[in-house]
């Protein structure tokens, strides 16, 4: 509360406290027919009447200010909040950005594991000719084995599945996929 404002409601109670005194006298005066008395007492009442009006002036004056000051904190309050949101939301932004990129990255990363997880291995020629000799000699050890009847084994070329289970046609040169 500013202190004109306290000033002021205290000067304007007080001096309507000190009226009732000389209206109480004009009173008395008035029963008694004492007119001197009547107009002395009145002079005070409207002295005591007339502060009261300049300190109920000053209250409002001083309220005037405080409602004012009270206005400009609140534009200042309503400012400041106003800033903290944009910043929050900056930072909300920032940071929504910032996971965005993460997403990004991560999705490349995984992309690139992903590619990098199937790696094909070339077999040489000399590893094909090796290959053919190792399961050549594979077939005769198993069409001699006597467990197995030679009748079962159909044909003497080597066969390769797919990984569907299909058989590959021979023509198609041997590759290894490796999964990592």
């Amino acid at each position: 509360m500013n202190t004109k404002t306290m000033e002021g409601l205290v000067g304007a109670r007080t001096n309507m406290e000190l009226l009732n005194t000389p209206f109480r006298v004009f009173k008395e005066a008035r029963r008694k027919g004492d007119t001197e008395t009547m107009k002395r007492a009145m002079g005070y009442v409207n002295d005591f009447s007339d502060k009261a009006q300049e300190y109920k002036e000053e209250a409002d004056v001083g309220m005037e200010e405080d409602a004012k000051a009270a206005r400009e904190r609140e534009k200042s309050e309503r400012e400041k909040a106003i800033e903290q949101r944009r910043e929050e939301r900056e930072e909300l932004e920032a940071r929504t950005e910032e996971d965005k990129n993460a997403e990004k990255d991560a999705e490349k990363a995984s992309n690139k594991t992903a590619n990098k997880a199937t790696d094909t291995v070339e077999v040489s020629e000399d590893g094909k000719v090796l290959l053919k000799q190792n399961v050549d000699a594979e077939h005769t050890d198993f069409e001699q084995s006597p467990s197995v009847n030679p009748q079962s084994v159909t044909g003497s070329e080597p066969v390769t599945y797919t990984a569907v289970g299909t058989v590959c046609p021979p023509a198609q040169t041997p590759t290894i996929s490796v999964s990592v």
